[in-house]
């Protein structure tokens, strides 16, 4: 029997939309591997943490230019979680990049503009094999342009920032609707405006307003544009 072609499947939209829960369970589903991008900024920042690039919570943006030629991060499938795991330089780090400590340094790495031209270079390396689904803001039209199915997702801002507002209150955190909404609208305007490839709907992406739609209802429309294409 012949081997079902793969395909690749971009997902991008406003914050807090639902795209990496989607994405994480429509790439369990399919098989396929799920490209987390906080994950590459993550591995970047445990490479550079664990060469002493990183000293007292600071580094050098130079530095951390010249040492990313030495940077490999992929994406495999790990059947007994059913899952995608990070590798970097073929090494599983998927736990050691959840350490309060990377969390910490994070920001302040994926902040350098050429960490983000090359995570963005090898998210399109990824690609290349196809069998990917990969969530962000500039995933359809930066670095996956080709994707078979592009989605953007949109939600309406009040039950985004209850959902965030739930999220947040789930894990501990004290906050405010009044805060997570701010938070919201500010990053929404700072996504859309950046001048480094900002956050637009791909002129072929699909728009899907997942505001009024369960999760699940959500991966069976998404599912079934994925079976259209397939019978295509």
């Amino acid at each position: 029997m012949e081997k079902e072609a793969k395909i690749n499947i971009a997902i991008d939209g406003y914050s807090s939309c639902g795209k990496s829960t989607v994405a994480k369970l429509l790439a369990k589903d399919l098989a396929y591997s799920y490209v987390d991008t906080g994950a590459m900024y993550r591995a970047v920042t445990l490479y550079l943490l664990e060469r002493g690039l990183i000293k007292d919570g600071k580094l050098s943006p130079r530095l951390v230019a010249d040492s990313l030629d030495n940077i490999r991060i992929t994406f495999k499938f790990n059947e007994k979680t059913k899952s995608s795991d990070t590798y970097l330089n073929e090494e599983n780090v998927e736990d050691k990049i959840r350490s309060p400590e990377i969390s910490s340094m994070v920001s302040g790495v994926s902040s350098i503009k050429e960490v983000r031209h090359k995570l963005i270079a090898l998210q399109k390396e990824i690609g290349k094999d196809k069998g990917v689904v990969m969530d962000g803001r500039d995933i359809g039209t930066a670095v996956l342009p080709h994707a078979e199915l592009k989605l953007f997702l949109t939600s309406d801002t009040d039950i985004r920032t209850q959902r965030r507002y739930d999220e947040l209150i789930d894990k501990g955190y004290k906050t405010s609707l009044k805060e997570v909404r701010e938070n919201l609208i500010s990053r929404d305007y700072q996504d859309t405006t950046r001048k480094e490839n900002p956050l637009v709907k791909a002129a072929d992406a699909i728009e899907i307003d997942n505001s009024e739609i369960t999760l699940e209802e959500l991966l069976m429309n998404i599912k079934q544009k994925v079976n259209e294409l397939k019978l295509a």
